[in-house]
């Protein structure tokens, strides 16, 4: 397989209808190959300020000029605290949601359940990382 296309920084997240604090300084970094899907995997500081491993897969759902709407759905590494989240397996959750991408810059919505939060929205850069495909 080729290196990946392109490399995302994670930079932080808003906790809309959140019942409690979390941490919203999230930083991280994605790698993401693009062909027919997107791959990605990463690390990140989670939300509970420890750091996680997700990978997800993106379908584009349509692409203009200049910006992209995708839906993406993967598996996140919560470690010790996973089984806080309403489903889980031990510490590892899924996560769905939507993402823009418009130039560099990205917004991502994860719904939930309204437990703790109605939906995360999060944001970032993403940069090509050359010719791979």
């Amino acid at each position: 397989m080729a290196g990946p296309d392109r490399i995302a920084l994670h930079f932080g997240s808003f906790h809309a209808g959140a019942n409690e604090d979390f941490q919203e300084f999230n930083p991280g970094v994605f790698v993401s190959w693009e062909r027919e899907t997107i791959l990605s995997i990463g690390v990140y500081q989670n939300s509970f300020d420890d750091v996680s491993i997700a990978a997800t897969s993106a379908v584009p759902l349509t692409m203009g000029d200049g910006y992209r709407f995708d839906f993406f759905a993967g598996l996140a590494w919560y470690p010790d605290r996973g089984r806080e989240f309403s489903v889980s397996v031990g510490d590892v959750v899924p996560l769905a949601g939507l993402r823009l991408t418009y130039g560099n810059a990205f917004v991502q919505l994860i719904p939930s359940n309204g437990k703790r939060v109605d939906a995360i929205i999060s944001f970032g850069l993403t940069f090509p990382l050359g010719g791979n495909r």
